[in-house]
């Protein structure tokens, strides 16, 4: 195994690291027609919302940004919630134009709607697509009536059917999420579910294990030992290995740790966060990463949506905060985040941060079956990936 020492470049050097990303723009809608109780994102339920008030704020934010960054291409949008396909398509429409008109467009930009299956119809999606949206991602969860009710879903599995085949009728790229390790789930009924969803799937799959957060509805539960029949780690931990076998063996192998992709539908959105590009980021409590000739700078803007509507309309500006990044927090999301992905991270790269990769550590690990190093590339291996934290905590240490 080669020496792998520290390596500190001059912070030119970094100006254009997040060209090996992207840059896209990621556009959070808050809004939900309910909560989901295990569901710690930022969203909310709302009995009316003004779509032009809140149209008008988005494009006001996307012109600051795009006067910030100009001549930027632009490689991807993502409309994510909340529950997205909540918002008028005139709404969608709009922000896509703002887009537009701040920075130029790839020729094979990636649009991405999330959608509830409660909140599709044609003509709707057929707007979205008509407004420039080429990707959905739908929050399907389940395939069964009983998991679904105890998700705190409101559509029934007929439901998330119908609206898949709508989906897939107005889009060539339709992906859709699955939760595992539900409440009385075995391996049998998890695997026989995944062949089924596998069946429907068009080019794209994310499988998530349940986890209980602090400060959701679950999370409380939890706490007071009502929410029962969760499998153990090692019951979890077999259901993980299910899914990559029958993803991989149905022709789309995982290529990060909950996303299955035939090759080339890969999600090119989240592959610029993988990958440490850079993303403008509008909305309440959306966080971005931009580097500027300053440096690269951590963005997050006010959570409550009032809070950040009124900070657009009366201070031209939503963020609640911007952070200068260091290179050693720069390093360390970068490791967090390509480590994720199967093809892992580029060494040249992280040492250029004035990190170090442990010798020691690596050949431990290497001689474990854990991680792989080939040419530039480090990345956990399919045995190494169930115990990915584990891993990060030897090479961040």
């Amino acid at each position: 195994m080669p020496a792998l020492a520290a390596s500190a470049a001059p912070a030119q050097d970094l100006a254009e690291d997040w060209r090996a990303g992207g840059f896209g723009l990621y556009v959070h809608w808050p809004f939900c027609a309910a909560k989901c109780p295990y569901c710690d994102f930022n969203s909310h339920v709302a009995s009316a919302i003004d779509q032009g008030r809140w149209m008008a704020a988005y494009r006001a934010e996307i012109a600051r940004l795009g006067q910030e960054m100009p001549g930027r291409v632009l490689n991807s949008i993502f409309f994510g919630g909340g529950t997205p396909s909540l918002m008028a398509p005139e709404t969608v429409a709009g922000v896509i134009e703002a887009a537009r008109a701040a920075w130029p467009f790839a020729n094979d930009i990636e649009i991405t709607l999330e959608a509830n299956p409660t909140s599709v119809e044609t003509g709707r999606f057929r707007a979205y697509a008509d407004a420039g949206v080429n990707r959905v991602s739908m929050g399907v969860q389940a395939l069964n009536d009983d998991d679904l009710r105890r998700l705190g879903r409101m559509h029934s599995a007929a439901e998330a059917r119908a609206a898949f085949d709508i989906a897939r009728d107005c889009f060539t790229r339709v992906s859709f999420d699955l939760i595992y390790a539900r409440q009385d789930q075995d391996r049998a009924h998890w695997r026989r579910e995944l062949t089924q969803a596998l069946g429907m799937a068009v080019d794209h799959l994310s499988a998530y294990q349940l986890t209980i957060e602090p400060g959701t509805a679950f999370g409380a539960r939890h706490a007071k030992g009502g929410l029962t029949g969760l499998p153990d780690d090692d019951l979890s931990a077999d259901m993980y290995l299910d899914t990559q076998e029958i993803c991989a063996a149905a022709g789309m192998p995982a290529y990060e740790i909950s996303n299955h992709a035939r090759p080339g539908a890969e999600s090119r959105h989240n592959l610029i966060y993988w990958r440490q590009g850079d993303w403008a980021a509008v909305g309440p409590g959306a966080h971005g990463r931009l580097t500027l000739p300053s440096g690269r700078w951590a963005t997050e803007a006010h959570r409550a949506p009032g809070a950040w509507l009124e900070a657009v309309e009366a201070r031209g500006n939503g963020d609640s905060q911007r952070d200068l990044l260091g290179l050693s927090d720069r390093a360390l999301e970068y490791l967090l985040m390509a480590m994720r992905l199967v093809e892992g991270l580029e060494i040249p790269r992280y040492l250029a941060h004035g990190a170090e990769l442990p010798q020691g550590r690596l050949m431990n690990l290497a001689e474990l079956g854990l991680i792989s190093l080939r040419g530039d590339r480090l990345a956990a291996t399919a045995a190494g990936r169930p115990v990915l934290n584990a891993i990060l905590r030897e090479l961040a240490e």
